[in-house]
């Protein structure tokens, strides 16, 4: 089989980056010149893969205006978390299974990035780590979920793999949701104690990836989804002891 054309693989690569971006339709992509040069290639092999990419429907030239997205690209891990999205919606014991993924995924990418990342990939953990402190401290258990997650999809990125990038990706929505969960879970009836010992784990997390400590980094990320599952099993225990009070007092109450 002959090895697919320059422009073939700027077009892929180009849809590629289309789909992890937010851009909507009727939005502008970046100009050829900054889109070339984060790609690596020329701005003719661009131009054809622009127009390869026109002629699917996805892009839109406009002359004197630049390159347009046309049609809403559609993302394979969204197809590919949609069941699962609407299992934990049914049955929010499927978050178990998440973290179970999440520990397989991430004990990976915490390794690798231990000995990959960039000064770049430093200081956007740094970024996302001090951005959760930040929503943490205000009490805004949303953003802070949020910037949670997106600290561990920076670690992800951060590991230089791409098939481990793209894994985490698709999970991205699904960890969205249950580290918000979780929190919300987790913070219920414990101990103020708990936010502090995620935040130390997440720092430790941290401090080994920028140290190039691989082994610290693999235990620092094990220690701590460790930690979120012992969590939410005792959150579990204790909501389940509530309701079987709340039954036991309903019925002593309606005895004669």
């Amino acid at each position: 089989m002959p090895a697919p054309r320059l422009s073939d693989r700027v077009a892929q690569s180009l849809l590629e980056l289309i789909q992890t971006t937010p851009l909507q339709p009727g939005e502008r992509l970046p100009t050829e010149r900054t889109l070339a040069e984060r790609m690596g290639v020329s701005r003719t092999a661009l131009r054809e893969a622009i127009q390869k990419l026109s002629t699917r429907g996805v892009l839109e030239s406009r002359v004197g205006a630049g390159t347009f997205v046309c049609a809403r690209v559609p993302q394979w891990h969204e197809q590919a978390v949609a069941p699962f999205a609407a299992l934990l919606r049914d049955d929010p014991q499927y978050r178990y299974d998440v973290l179970e993924a999440r520990q397989a995924l991430e004990l990976s990418t915490a390794w690798w990035a231990a000995q990959r990342a960039t000064a770049q990939d430093h200081d956007r953990i740094r970024r996302c780590f001090d951005d959760m402190l930040h929503h943490q401290q205000r009490q805004d258990a949303d953003s802070a979920a949020h910037a949670d997650a997106q600290f561990h999809l920076a670690i992800a990125e951060a590991s230089h793999n791409a098939v481990l990038v793209q894994l985490m990706g698709s999970l991205f929505e699904l960890v969205l949701g249950t580290v918000a969960q979780n929190r919300r879970l987790m913070f219920v009836h414990s101990d103020p104690g708990t936010l502090d010992h995620l935040t130390q784990q997440h720092h430790a997390l941290m401090q080994a990836i920028i140290d190039g400590e691989p082994e610290q980094a693999r235990a620092a990320i094990s220690d701590h989804l460790t930690y979120v599952h012992h969590r939410l099993n005792q959150s579990d225990a204790d909501t389940a002891r509530r309701q079987r009070l709340h039954r036991f007092a309903v019925t002593a109450g309606n005895q004669p």
